[in-house]
């Protein structure tokens, strides 16, 4: 998901000089004409899409699905069509853009979601957020569950990089609003050692977003389907969510690449999404319908990452919640530092682990069975910005190693998740 140089297409109408032309009764033309779709009897209202798993019927991220940035990009606007293409692709989930910033859009309306969900179709919505001004971003993502939506998907990116506070006050508001088991889920970038300023911890961290659904888009990315997802789960895997990965439609990455992503997801027991139905073809259409078995003789790769003394980024804040919460002194700087190393090496020592200091794979599984602390990170922005430390190249509220730039922008260049 993106950024929009274009405005939402039904918020165009609203200009004034729209208004002295026409009269303010075009102006609800696309919303009476939507309104209007929704009361007509369809053919596929009783149709439901098959659900092989209970955790699939009332998991909305569980199902396969579509991402929609514009509805009236998507089969020409037409409702009907675009649930006779979901049902015939045995798409679930319909993920449709219901804001961007501190702007709701029109489109996600409960007519529109009314209507996809009398075809047996999940909706939820998405907004891409800044960070500027996280409190009212929250409000906006909050109307998507008032519209109807079964879930709602945060889609941040490189905006937030670095901004730790804007993160906590986004997620607390937001929770606050929609309640503790609304379902939510981050959408970001996949390769996580690429992005030592983004909050992740935050945003996939205790009262936070249930779900990750990371952008794995290979085909941008350069990487093979194999390695991409191997690289996600290695990189994501710590955070404690379920992994439902976006794929990619967009630039024409190939049926052969489509068909992998789905049997690897077989593999991996979760459901693939894709961006987006306005940049779907008919070639790729048919290959997200065709069946697929599990990839032979492969197992999902259950491998975490390596962290050792020295390394920084928000995957050490990350381990330092959960030492603070295991009992260890110590301040969530995002740098594994000594005091990191030493508290790691007593870790492993009491649980009968190798006392190298080096946080592996069976480390990780330890430590990940504690719930890590929760940093109030918005409350240390206050504290810094009293105390003047804003001078910092940190930004204040946030670990040391929120200066870090990024690596690289791996999926730079989508047209949207």
């Amino acid at each position: 998901m993106r950024t929009d140089s274009r405005p939402d297409v039904f918020q165009n109408l609203m200009t004034t000089t729209f208004r002295r032309r026409i009269g303010v009764f075009a102006l609800l033309l696309p919303v009476l004409f939507i309104a209007f779709q929704s009361l007509i009897p369809k053919a596929e209202a009783g149709l439901t899409v098959p659900s092989t798993t209970k955790r699939a019927a009332g998991n909305p991220f569980a199902r396969p699905g579509m991402w929609i940035w514009y509805i009236d990009s998507s089969n020409g606007g037409n409702l009907g069509s675009i649930i006779r293409q979901a049902k015939k692709a045995k798409i679930g989930t319909l993920y449709v853009k219901s804001g961007d910033g501190t702007d709701a859009w029109s489109q996600f309306n409960r007519p529109v979601i009314r209507r996809f969900h009398r075809a047996g179709l999940k909706v939820c919505g998405w907004q891409y957020v800044y960070g500027k001004r996280p409190i009212e971003e929250a409000k906006i993502s909050a109307v998507a569950k008032r519209r109807g939506a079964d879930c709602f998907v945060i889609d941040a990116e490189a905006e937030y990089e670095g901004r730790y506070a804007s993160a906590d006050w986004y997620i607390r508001k937001l929770r606050a609003l929609v309640g503790p088991r609304f379902p939510i889920g981050l959408s970001s970038f996949p390769y996580v050692n690429y992005h030592p300023g983004f909050p992740y911890s935050v945003f996939l961290g205790p009262g936070a977003a249930n779900a990750n659904v990371p952008q794995v888009y290979w085909h941008t990315i350069g990487d093979s389907v194999r390695a991409s997802l191997e690289i996600t789960w290695e990189q994501n895997s710590i955070y404690k969510r379920r992994i439902y990965p976006v794929g990619q439609t967009y630039e024409n990455p190939g049926s052969r690449e489509l068909l992998a992503f789905r049997r690897f997801m077989l593999n991996y027991g979760t459901a693939p999404s894709w961006w987006s139905w306005q940049e779907t073809n008919s070639g790729e259409w048919s290959a997200l319908s065709k069946p697929v078995s599990r990839v032979p003789r492969y197992r999902a790769y259950a491998g975490k990452v390596t962290l050792e003394k020295g390394d920084r980024g928000d995957q050490v804040v990350w381990l330092q919640q959960h030492l603070i919460a295991a009992g260890y002194s110590m301040q969530p700087t995002g740098i594994f530092s000594n005091a990191t190393f030493g508290a790691v090496r007593k870790f492993q020592a009491r649980r009968g682990l190798n006392a190298d200091g080096v946080v592996g794979t069976r480390t990780w599984n330890r430590i990940m069975r504690i719930r890590p602390v929760r940093v109030r990170w918005s409350a240390a922005h206050r504290r810094s910005r009293t105390a003047g430390a804003s001078a910092s190249t940190v930004p204040p509220g946030a670990p040391l190693s929120a200066g870090d730039p990024m690596v690289r922008n791996e999926i730079a260049g989508a047209n949207g998740p």
